[in-house]
């Protein structure tokens, strides 16, 4: 057993059920991790046909029997989110009228999420709309990645494994022995997951940064709560989008005397203008994971990890009526 910190994995995983029954299928939106959890498991991904229609309608074809198999649909709901997520909803009814026995779809990135409660009257509570799409294509259970709240497992009426990629960061760091360091989150409603990584960090102490945000993607830093400095700061989100949230951050940490910054994140979902932002120069490192699809504009300061190996491990635990939860003890 490959054993970590914060992670346990076999070398290579053992199925030891029906392995005839298990199929992978990958939707367009992140191949390259899709093959990576294939060859961990060692298995391929299943044939299929996709094409668009001259008015850009999106056609599959499942090009194997999968009758009586359990099936995996590997789909981050990225950019460009309405196509991958229609993508998924025709996956997941194909497979269904090829009468699969259970479909499980794989989020290693959920879309729409950030929109799980309403914050003004006349708001759509998308994540729960997208949750019931979900369930209304098809899928029997879902296998979700580092979901921006923990409320959306409950939007799904059916089976919902939440998994973290925060192992293979928190490794990572751990491996290169940082000196004085503390974790901070760049928000008040992320202190929770800041905490939690902060344990696995060697009881690290933690910092907060107060923020008024006065429009979508605008976020005004207002000051630090906790001592950084001369320490490592260690900005921990789920995700990065425009980066204007994580680099006012450092902005303010550097102001507060902190020797270096570090931007971790799980989801590198990179807007523009975040790749101008994040390579600035504020940041000794810009850490994320592969969740979604490579990164165009590559920059120094980027480091992808990837969870395919996770990932795998997940399914593979699923598959086996194993416990998932385990993994991160």
């Amino acid at each position: 057993m490959i054993r970590s910190a914060t992670l346990t994995l076999p070398t290579i995983p053992s199925i030891s059920g029906d392995n005839s029954r298990l199929r992978l299928f990958s939707g367009n939106a992140n191949v390259p991790l899709a093959k990576e959890i294939a060859r961990y498991l060692g298995l391929d991904l299943g044939p299929m046909m996709r094409k668009r229609f001259a008015d850009g309608e999106i056609y599959v074809q499942i090009q194997e029997s999968i009758r009586g198999c359990d099936v995996y649909l590997i789909q981050p709901t990225c950019h460009p989110v309405n196509d991958h997520l229609m993508e998924l909803f025709i996956l997941i009814d194909a497979c269904r009228r090829a009468s699969a026995r259970q479909i499980t779809a794989v989020l290693p990135y959920y879309g729409y999420a950030r929109a799980d409660r309403k914050t003004a009257g006349r708001e759509s509570i998308t994540a729960k709309l997208v949750a019931n799409q979900i369930t209304m294509a098809g899928a029997d259970r879902v296998l979700a990645m580092d979901l921006h709240s923990a409320q959306i497992q409950g939007y799904f009426d059916i089976p919902l494994d939440h998994i973290y990629g925060s192992p293979v960061i928190i490794d990572y760091l751990l491996a290169k022995n940082l000196p004085d360091v503390v974790v901070v989150s760049p928000d008040v409603g992320g202190v929770a997951r800041a905490r939690a990584f902060a344990k696995k960090l060697n009881d690290a102490p933690l910092a907060i940064i107060d923020k008024r945000r006065q429009a979508h993607n605008v976020a005004e830093v207002m000051n630090v709560i906790g001592d950084v400095a001369g320490k490592t700061a260690i900005l921990v989100d789920d995700m990065i989008d425009t980066g204007g949230t994580i680099t006012e951050g450092a902005k303010i940490l550097r102001q507060q005397g902190a020797r270096q910054v570090y931007a971790c994140a799980i989801h590198a979902v990179f807007s523009p203008p975040a790749i101008e932002r994040l390579s600035g120069g504020l940041f000794e490192e810009v850490i994320v994971t592969d969740t979604l699809p490579p990164v165009k504009q590559p920059f120094p300061q980027l480091k992808v990890l990837s969870v395919a190996n996770l990932l795998g491990e997940a399914i593979w635990r699923v598959h086996e009526d194993n416990s998932v939860s385990s993994m991160f003890r």
